[in-house]
């Protein structure tokens, strides 16, 4: 008899490979099962199409950055600087998100990504209304600032990283 949870355990850690390296697109299956050392037809039977082993993989990996790098409303920059830490050390997660967002467009968004953002907004709107932080920006804006911060050392060029980090610092100064 199968075990069914480690037999989809080793597709989903093969898919991570495949898909981070070739996306959507351009990842195979055959390359999926081969190395999870299963038949291609398990994907199917688990997951439904490679799509579905996308999608149920994009969702593993947005529930984990979530359940390992929580929002900390009063430290905005900390916040910054641990999403920074976690893409550095698997920066799988963002190569999927792009895949995604590549070949879905925006108006398709896992409900892991729009749940998460939508429960910081409110975790920031919070500690807005409670004086905690500034409420100077309003809370969307201010954690789609703080997201971004984090992935821009990943999208931009060496000359311009200077730039970025002048104004980290003058927005920690604040």
């Amino acid at each position: 008899m199968r075990d069914k949870e480690a037999t989809k355990a080793k597709l989903l850690d093969a898919a991570l490979e495949e898909f981070s390296q070739y996306g959507i697109a351009g990842a195979r299956v055959d390359r999926i099962a081969a190395k999870a050392g299963c038949n291609k037809a398990m994907i199917y039977a688990y997951f439904g199409s490679k799509e579905g082993l996308f999608d149920e993989l994009l969702k593993i990996q947005i529930d984990r950055m979530i359940n390992e790098v929580p929002i900390t409303p009063e430290d905005l920059p900390g916040y910054a600087g641990r999403l920074f830490d976690s893409y550095l050390e698997r920066p799988q997660l963002l190569r999927l998100a792009a895949y995604h967002r590549l070949e879905n467009g925006f108006s398709d968004l896992p409900k892991a990504e729009v749940e998460s953002h939508r429960h910081k907004i409110e975790a920031i709107a919070q500690a807005q209304m409670e004086g905690r932080i500034t409420a100077a920006f309003n809370a969307t804006d201010l954690l789609d600032l703080v997201v971004h911060m984090s992935i821009l050392a990943f999208s931009t060029p060496n000359a311009t990283r200077e730039l970025v980090e002048r104004s980290v610092q003058r927005l920690i100064a604040e």
